[in-house]
């Protein structure tokens, strides 16, 4: 292990679960984590590939379905990082059931998570037991630019500005319990993108790397207009929210 890795690191000792453990950037993160010296949780829902010898491992897995989050909240309450990062790019565009799916996966389930998430780091700093919680969400470059997927983008867009709602709502009301960070990615292999243009590794360490500051937007992808229009986007929808919440509070 290389010391000066280990020395830097703020990632050395903390708990991190990861959702979509088992697909590509979920496993390139386990494997980038690990090497920062984190207890690395990884959440799936397919026992598949669980025990592969030949790919580095979580420290432990939990086995989860959609629409049962509830049932995670105690395995949680031990954890200091989570990264939400399943997702699901239907292939049918007027399918019912694909829609349906698509919402409950990358939209409902990510918010049912949050909310989670974010009473556990209420409650733990309440009682003084831990430090803040801190929760990352792949929303994906989709949430503002085409990907080919219109469904995808949309449940991607949903998701996205919720996420920006809560995080107005935590600076209206000046909480350190829960840090968010939003992870916005360009196209990377895997197998909702077979076309990607990035590798999961790389991608996998670039996000790291930009977590280690205290930076909310974390963006890594071979746009340069995102890295203009990300930003922006996300200030007016901030002020935005929290111009109407101070409407409402009065």
């Amino acid at each position: 292990m290389n010391k000066s890795l280990s020395n830097k690191s703020r990632f050395k000792g903390l708990k991190i679960a990861i959702t979509g453990a088992n697909g590509s950037l979920g496993k390139s993160l386990i494997k980038e984590l690990k090497r920062n010296e984190a207890y690395v949780v990884g959440l799936t829902h397919s026992q598949k590939n669980m025990n592969n010898p030949f790919e580095i491992a979580p420290d432990d897995w939990i086995v989860w379905s959609c629409g049962e989050e509830k049932l995670l909240s105690k395995r949680l309450s031990k954890i200091d990082i989570l990264i939400l990062n399943h997702g699901f790019n239907p292939k049918e565009l007027i399918d019912s059931n694909e829609i349906n799916k698509a919402i409950e996966i990358n939209t409902l389930s990510h918010w049912r998570l949050i909310q989670i998430f974010e009473e556990l780091a209420i409650k733990n700093n309440n009682s003084n037991e831990y430090s803040s919680k801190e929760i990352w969400i792949n929303t994906s470059e989709a949430e503002i630019q085409i990907a080919f997927s219109p469904v995808y983008e949309i449940t991607k867009r949903l998701i996205g500005e919720l996420v920006s709602l809560k995080k107005s709502k935590l600076l209206i009301e000046k909480s350190n319990s829960l840090i968010i960070k939003k992870l916005i990615l360009g196209p990377f292999k895997s197998k909702l993108n077979p076309q990607g243009l990035l590798s999961p590794e790389f991608v996998a360490k670039k996000i790291i790397k930009k977590a280690e500051t205290k930076d909310y937007l974390i963006i890594v992808t071979p746009n340069p207009i995102t890295y203009l229009l990300m930003p922006i986007i996300e200030f007016i929808r901030i002020i935005y929210s929290q111009f109407i919440m101070k409407i409402y509070s009065k």
